[in-house]
Formats: structure tokens, sequence, C-alpha cells
């Protein structure tokens, strides 16, 4: 079967950046254990397994802070999504060594948001519920920062920061198109807003490659977890822009070759979020490229590969 190979797709440098890190505190005999990561270190539940095989406690929780208070001793890692300095504080406080795998554009999208919340600004932020980037935004000022998901949870803000002086800003893995009708719809609302367009590049990069490329196949899978938003944003675009549809899985093992049997399925497309191994994505290219609709030995499900080949190998040189 004809296969379109959507780039860019996979890992984008802040999922990389925090896998290897996680490396270094293993390879270091020097640092505390045992060794804890406060929730996912990137949502893809074969890295988490993959670090889980190597000594490294993933924890999980309704909240970082509850996450944090299941620690009394050895060495946090903070997850590539961030965190609010305010519990990097409270975890040196309970002498935990801290090490911080915030990717760089949530740590830019942190700093922005302070300068403005100190010059007076209150801060629209564009962002998913229940998720942790948002999350970690929230804490740096839960007063002056407001969540919004959609236009009626906006329109709730009118009455509350009509007399604000604003700034709208957004989750480093939204739909550029969704933050896009957003921020038109806010600034009707409040003609004086000030608009800082926070989605990362890799981000914007996939979105806008998945569109164009999508539009002529028949049939498009996303490789990714199912907690990872950027991946569903993937299908998302997809289906609405490219007019594509489109499948999210986790992996080989959850591809549905009843949609390859479809008649009218002959050319897919295959991406995937910026949290998934290319071993992940490229056996699903593989398996898709030999598949034939009328040879039933091509229609069987190979297993995974082992999780250590799901991580990057570690730099020559520390990660400073």
């Amino acid at each position: 079967m004809e296969v379109k190979k959507i780039i860019p797709r996979g890992f984008c440098h802040g999922v990389v950046k925090a896998m290897h890190i996680v490396n270094d505190v293993i390879s270091d005999d020097t640092m505390p254990r045992p060794i804890y990561i406060l929730g996912q270190i990137v949502h893809n539940k074969n890295i988490t397994k993959a670090f889980s095989e190597a000594g490294v406690i993933t924890l999980t929780g309704n909240s970082r802070k509850e996450i944090l208070d299941q620690v009394d001793r050895g060495t946090v890692i903070i997850t590539a999504h961030g965190i609010d300095y305010h519990l990097i504080n409270e975890a040196k406080n309970k002498g935990l060594n801290v090490v911080d795998a915030t990717c760089s554009d949530v740590y830019k999208t942190h700093h922005i948001i302070q300068e403005k919340i100190d010059m007076g600004y209150d801060i629209i932020y564009i962002g998913k519920h229940n998720h942790p980037e948002p999350e970690g935004v929230l804490g740096i000022d839960p007063h002056h920062i407001h969540l919004v998901e959609d236009s009626e949870e906006l329109n709730a803000l009118v009455d509350i920061l009509a007399n604000e002086k604003l700034c709208i800003t957004n989750q480093t893995t939204m739909s550029m198109w969704d933050v896009n009708d957003l921020v038109k719809q806010a600034q009707a609302l409040f003609p004086n807003l000030e608009v800082i367009n926070e989605i990362c590049s890799a981000t914007q990069e996939r979105q806008e490659a998945i569109v164009k490329e999508a539009k002529d196949c028949d049939l498009c899978i996303v490789v990714g977890d199912e907690k990872s938003n950027n991946s569903h944003k993937l299908v998302s675009v997809c289906e609405e822009k490219a007019k594509t549809k489109a499948y999210l899985i986790s992996d080989i093992t959850k591809l549905d070759i009843n949609w390859l049997l479809n008649e009218e399925v002959n050319k897919v497309g295959v991406s995937s979020g910026a949290s998934t191994p290319s071993v992940l994505t490229n056996q699903v290219i593989e398996f898709i490229e030999n598949f034939d609709k009328i040879d039933k030995n091509t229609h069987i499900l190979p297993e995974l590969p082992h999780y250590s080949k799901m991580i990057p190998r570690n730099r020559k040189k520390p990660l400073k």
C-alpha cells in the first residue's frame, strides 16, 4: 500500500532534551536515589516504561503538588511540561535534589507571563484543562491568569476582566487554528488586548505539514500517546483542515487493519506526535507499506520493539 511519510514528525527538541536529562541522572552515581519524575517526563507511556526499567519511578497524581507530597528523599525530575517555581522551592526546602527538564519554549512562556503580571496585566491563557503545562502556568499567579479552552469560557470573562489591562497567550501545543479563532474572539471582546502567540515551532511545523500533505491521502494515521495533546491536535487539524479521516494510535498494536481493508483506502499518510519514538512510527510505516488487501500474511501485526530502543542514547557530554 502507498504510504506518504509526512515530515516533520516525531521527537521535538524539548522532548529529546528531557530524555537526555533523565539519562544523565540515571548514569550519574552522585545523584541521590531514588530517582522520581513528577508525572510523565513526556506524554508517551512507552518512554515511561523504558525509564522504569532503568529504575526511574514515575509518580502520578491529580496535581504536581499532590505528586510532590509523595516524595521525601532522593532526586525529583521536573517534566518537559514545566512546573511553577513555588513547587520547585518547596521541593528544595524538603531537601530534595531537583533536576529541571522543562522545555525551553515552556520556560519562555513562563517568563513572558511573569513579566506581564509584574507590569499589571491579567493573562488570558488558552490551554487544555487538566494538562500539566497549563497547571504549571496557573501556579505562577492563579489570581491573574485565566485559563480558557473554548469560546464559552472566554465569554464568561467579559464582566470579570472588562476594566483590566489584558494580554492573551497560549499553551505551546494547541492547534494554531483554534488559538487564532479564540484570539480573534478575544480581540472583539477586549479591544485593547495584547496578543502573544506561544505555539512552539515544532507544533506549528507538524500541524502545517499534515494539513498540506494529507489532502491527497485517503486516510491518515497519527502515532502518538492518548495523553499527548499535540498528537490529538494533529488528528483534529488533519480532519478539519485537510478534510482527511485520521486516527490516533499509540503504536502498531493499536492499528485496526479494517481501516486499511476499506476499498476506498489506497494511500495512507503517516505522522506522529512530538513525544513519539521514531522506532514506533517507522514500524507503522513499514507495516502499511507491506500491507496487501488480499494477502492475509501481511495482516498480522508485529510485536513492539523493546522499550530500550525507544529513547535516545546518552550524549557524549552531559547537559549543562
